[in-house]
């Protein structure tokens, strides 16, 4: 895997994967910056929560449930010295479908925090990682 960051300008960076797509980074203005873009820390969680959601899709689906829609509400808390690393992380599923079953759902979801996140097993040598789930009916 591969990544290359290019500086624009003041802390604005952009950000291109080796898969081709491309992100635009940038810091608070007391940091130079002028707020175009997420901040690399913002980026690194909401890269968790990407591949946990990817995760716990992929289980649901091979276990046949019918998946409508999928939510990660992702809520963390950071050192208050440098460095300022995740100590705490929170995940809430929001799972949509007609008939899910929540051990199932239950099943996925601690599957890929245990198994399969790699985004997630590594922040969790930092930080308290902890999830919930809710189904809604559609």
């Amino acid at each position: 895997m591969k990544a290359r960051i290019k500086w624009i300008e003041g802390v604005a960076m952009l950000g291109e994967s080796g898969s081709g797509h491309a992100v635009v980074m940038d810091g608070p203005p007391e940091f130079g910056g002028r707020n175009l873009g997420v901040r690399p820390m913002e980026l690194l969680l909401i890269g968790m929560g990407g591949c946990t959601q990817f995760d716990v899709l992929l289980i649901l689906r091979k276990a046949r449930q019918p998946v409508r829609d999928c939510v990660v509400e992702l809520t963390a808390e950071r050192a208050a010295e440098d460095p300022k690393v995740f100590t705490r992380i929170h995940a809430h599923f929001i799972v949509s479908g007609d008939g899910l079953n929540p051990a199932q759902v239950e099943r996925a979801i601690r599957l890929s925090a245990e198994k399969y996140c790699s985004a997630s097993i590594m922040l969790g040598a930092t930080a308290e990682i902890t999830h919930d789930f809710e189904i809604r009916d559609v």
